[in-house]
């Protein structure tokens, strides 16, 4: 090895490229999607240099790339994708049309939700914080049809059995009663789908509005429906931590 060549792992350097996660870069690589320097390459630990040679993923040549953080307000009736949707229903790509990165969405919302998303070229944080494996906390403020008793509230600290499984918010409170329904708070560790309409709906409360309001240490803050925000290096780094990137 000639002085100051520095080798990367090949799924490390797929990971730095905004390809997929490192997990995800080995499925690339073990399926024979990946070629370096025009040949296929399906041995995981494959290592290589970054400034020689040329990594080709279905036959596009990728690159490391300078990593973007973005937090966006997406509005209600947005589909949190990207591109045109088949249905003709807007998407978070219309919001993002100066932003001349690709950024994925770290995470979904329903298109009826609204709240804070965060965009991401960096392929491994983007799949901790959506990994159940790291309790990435999601703070949520829902408005549920009727008024939600005491009794009901300490119910719903304690849990629920939904029909694929347990589930139980690592805290929830209520903000405010308001015509006869109720603003509550609810913190969840977990993504499953749906799990917060399920949820109250569980205890007899239709969800009304759904607004999350962040994303471990990622507040939604002032931004206003449809803006973004780039993520400061403070933030990006109380998100390293938060999902055992960083010590």
């Amino acid at each position: 090895m000639e002085r100051g060549e520095v080798l990367v792992r090949l799924n490390r350097f797929l990971s730095l490229s905004g390809v997929a996660s490192r997990r995800k870069a080995d499925q690339l690589i073990l399926e024979g999607r990946v070629k370096v320097n025009g040949m296929t390459v399906k041995e995981l630990g494959w290592r290589i240099d970054p400034k020689k040679d040329v990594v080709e993923v279905d036959g596009r040549v990728v690159k490391i790339q300078k990593f973007r953080y973005i937090a966006l307000y997406k509005p209600c009736c947005y589909l949190t994708a990207l591109g045109v949707s088949k249905e003709g229903k807007r998407t978070i790509q219309e919001l993002l049309k100066d932003i001349p990165e690709r950024l994925y969405p770290a995470g979904r919302l329903d298109y009826n939700a609204e709240g804070l998303l965060i965009l991401t070229n960096d392929g491994e944080l983007a799949n901790r914080i959506m990994h159940p494996r790291y309790k990435l906390p999601k703070t949520y403020q829902v408005l549920v049809k009727g008024e939600v008793s005491q009794k009901t509230l300490e119910a719903m600290k304690a849990g629920a059995q939904l029909e694929d499984g347990f589930a139980k918010p690592l805290s929830v409170r209520v903000i405010k009663h308001e015509e006869g329904n109720t603003l509550l708070e609810l913190v969840f560790t977990e993504g499953r789908k749906h799990i917060v309409k399920r949820f109250t709906a569980h205890f007899g409360h239709k969800v009304l509005r759904l607004k999350r309001t962040a994303i471990g240490p990622i507040k939604l803050g002032k931004l206003s429906p449809g803006k973004w925000r780039d993520l400061s290096k403070e933030e990006i780094m109380a998100l390293k931590k938060a999902v055992k990137m960083v010590s």
